[in-house]
């Protein structure tokens, strides 16, 4: 009867550990329209005369002296994308995926199209 109890308490410890490493990080990014002051690390986009900004996923235009969460604006050229892509293909054409924002790969580049 002792052995069962220590055999018991021992499955349990082992499971209760098991269940906390099992758990996982989720990301939480910010909604479209809300306002930061600072944006840390970001990389600079010029696109018809605003200075966009992409940090950690997010898109930011500038909105006075603060950023302000936005859509990528389509049309923008960028050299490298984002890390964590996915390969999607649309009415048999391929993409690149992020965020919900989808990429078209150019010579020089991918764009940012609506799809």
């Amino acid at each position: 009867m002792k052995t069962l109890k220590i055999l018991l308490v021992m499955a349990l410890m082992i499971g209760a550990f098991n269940s906390a490493e099992a758990q996982r990080v989720v990301k939480v990014y910010p909604r479209h329209g809300t306002v930061v002051t600072t944006v840390h690390k970001p990389k600079i986009y010029k696109f018809h005369g605003l200075k966009y900004r992409f940090a950690a996923g997010v898109w930011y235009k500038p909105f006075g002296r603060k950023y302000v969460v936005c859509a990528a604006p389509a049309g923008l050229r960028i050299n490298v994308l984002p890390r964590g892509h996915r390969v999607v293909y649309v009415r048999g054409k391929r993409y690149y995926k992020y965020r919900g924002v989808y990429y078209k790969k150019r010579r020089s580049g991918f764009k940012v199209v609506i799809v």
